[in-house]
């Protein structure tokens, strides 16, 4: 006969919530939001290491290194949109932000739960995005056990990159094949095991820091001003105008003739009007800075 196994902080049953069959529609609206109000609490108590992590994160990218996601489930499709996200808002590359999820592609439309057990399915996909030493990998199981990511951490930490699991279990098992932890514990779900309920947000304010908080250290913003964004469509046309004047109180119809000038990069058409220069004269100022706005902008006494 088995003994039994310990419940994972993950699958546990939510007294509050044993009967939610019960309750009318507002009432379950009301029960999930105050659930739901647990998942920032639970990320708050992890600020600290949410924070060493964003300071590795944009460390590792200052030294030509990438960030890169691994889960499975609802914990990968959140790792991709997170790296789907990158180069719009910050003007990245796509190969600067990966997501990897067990199953591929097809993974992220429907579901592939029988990838998550396959060990060796998770060192192919580093391997094929050729995984190194100067790159960090973010493993993400709610439960702390899934071994897709498991062998993923253990497989980045043999590399030499730097591995952060992410999970939602107290005693998780991939806190022990990971170089920092990260462990918003936000309690059992309102439906038991569903982690794409509290879980899922808790992890994916997590992404949230860590992306962002990365990007800010990178000088991909100009106080909370998105400075770094590529214009794809017409919202990001008029937000580009619109940061430029905000950032330097000329109206927008200039701001957009500045725009044209550069090809459309905010930081360039910023510096080229309040240090009076040409496009070119921008970009080598904004490269002398790193990258970083307010540099060039308070440089040789700008």
């Amino acid at each position: 006969m088995l003994a039994d196994s310990p419940i994972l902080t993950t699958e546990g049953r939510n007294p509050a919530s044993e009967s939610i069959d019960r309750l009318s529609a507002l009432e379950i609206v009301r029960l999930m939001n105050s659930e739901d109000a647990k998942a920032p609490q639970a990320v708050g108590r992890e600020a600290e290491s949410i924070a060493k992590a964003i300071e590795i994160i944009a460390d590792r990218l200052r030294g030509g290194g990438r960030l890169i996601y691994l889960g499975a489930g609802t914990s990968g499709r959140l790792g991709v949109l997170d790296a789907a996200e990158c180069p719009p808002t910050f003007s990245t590359p796509p190969e600067l932000v990966i997501g990897l999820i067990a199953g591929g592609r097809e993974a992220m439309f429907r579901a592939a739960e029988g990838a998550e057990d396959c060990r060796d399915l998770a060192i192919a996909d580093l391997d094929q995005v050729g995984l190194c030493s100067r790159d960090v990998l973010v493993g993400i199981a709610t439960s702390g056990r899934t071994p897709y990511v498991l062998a993923g951490l253990d497989h980045a930490r043999q590399c030499g990159a730097y591995a952060i699991a992410l999970s939602c279990s107290f005693q998780a098992a991939v806190n022990s094949v990971c170089d920092l932890a990260i462990t918003p514990l936000v309690g059992p779900e309102v439906i038991s095991g569903s982690t794409r309920l509290k879980a899922g947000t808790a992890t994916k304010m997590v992404l949230n820091m860590l992306s962002t908080g990365a990007m800010v250290l990178l000088g991909k913003t100009y106080g909370n001003l998105m400075v770094d964004l590529r214009a794809t469509n017409s919202k990001l046309v008029a937000r580009s105008r619109r940061i430029v004047h905000e950032a330097t109180g000329i109206s927008e119809a200039e701001a957009e003739r500045l725009l044209a000038d550069c090809g459309g990069e905010v930081k360039t058409a910023i510096v080229m009007h309040v240090r009076r220069v040409s496009a070119d004269q921008s970009r080598q100022l904004l490269q002398r800075s790193g990258g970083q706005l307010r540099g060039a902008l308070e440089s040789d006494g700008g």
